[in-house]
């Protein structure tokens, strides 16, 4: 294997990008490289600016010692052949529909050498990640969630990522699954807060922020935070009864209020005999791109290809 391998987090109105040391699976700081996407722009547009991030990441480095690229990438995309199938649904990257990303970024880069490309998930690239080196390493079975717009999710056994086994929701995903009067999804992201606490109050907020701030003087609000703590705790039992995961790790937006939602979870948990530990990132985003660049790692590789696009 060559020396670097470059990671890629794309986000829903940003790209991330970084090198990546593979004797020490470790990121180069000095090479990270944070660019805003206009995700509803023109293919031009979109390639533009991943190529600014990936050319300012690649510049630090020989490009004769890359590896090649690693994606963690959103859905909906075919992660096997590489090709964005983003539609009015997804209301982001509508120009990359149907679009070869190798074939259409490669051109904007600012290297002669030939780079493969590999994609995972975004969020299973984060369970990768830190079933890798962060919060879930050493543990046999982790669970990794993403909670901020929506709520991403992936089970990981042994460091690989589960998506057609019993004892997992069909591709691993939590999001879409039924949770009392909707989908899981409305209730563990942003707008389930907003949602609420305009019901319940009468009054627009911006965000999960804005009320962790207010929740610290206004017990109404903390019932929220509470609530919220208590739906995750119901909603995780009925998985980790039948899969026993030793850690659930969390990223995204709405950890930084763990404090306050984290107490009622972990409450719930002890009274249905559930002993999984929950952690928070240390290394958040940096987690999506360590795990697309072990992809190139090929004892790891050979257990997940045949698993895309479903990965």
């Amino acid at each position: 294997m060559k020396k670097y391998t470059v990671g890629v987090d794309i986000g829903g109105g940003h790209i991330l990008s970084a090198i990546v040391d593979n004797a020490e699976n470790r990121l180069l700081d000095e090479t990270k490289s944070y660019v805003k996407v206009n995700n509803k722009g023109t293919f031009d547009e979109i390639m533009t600016s991943w190529s600014a991030a990936l050319n300012q990441s690649i510049q630090h480095i020989d490009p004769d010692e890359l590896e090649g690229i690693g994606f963690a990438m959103p859905g909906a995309f075919n992660y096997k052949e590489g090709v964005g199938m983003f539609e009015e649904g997804n209301k982001k990257y509508l120009a990359l529909y149907k679009i070869n990303i190798k074939d259409a970024l490669t051109p904007y880069l600012e290297t002669d050498v030939q780079l493969p490309f590999r994609y995972l998930n975004d969020a299973t690239a984060f369970a990768v990640g830190e079933a890798w080196v962060g919060k879930a390493k050493g543990a046999s079975k982790s669970i990794a969630v993403t909670l901020g717009t929506g709520l991403g999710s992936a089970f990981v056994d042994e460091g690989v990522p589960v998506v057609m086994r019993e004892d997992v929701p069909k591709e691993g995903c939590l999001w879409h699954l039924p949770f009392k009067d909707g989908l899981i999804d409305d209730y563990f992201s942003t707008r389930w807060f907003t949602i609420t606490y305009e019901k319940r109050f009468g009054k627009k907020v911006a965000g999960a922020k804005e009320l962790a701030d207010m929740a610290r003087d206004t017990s109404e609000i903390m019932a929220l935070f509470i609530e919220f703590g208590n739906n995750l705790g119901e909603m995780f039992t009925p998985w980790l009864k039948k899969f026993p995961a030793e850690v659930i790790v969390m990223g995204g937006n709405i950890t930084g209020a763990f404090n306050l939602f984290g107490p009622s979870m972990l409450e719930y948990f002890d009274k249905q005999g559930i002993k999984t530990q929950v952690k928070i990132s240390d290394l958040m985003e940096d987690s999506a791109l360590l795990g697309s660049t072990r992809l190139f790692e090929d004892a790891f590789w050979d257990q997940v290809k045949d698993q895309l696009p479903t990965l």
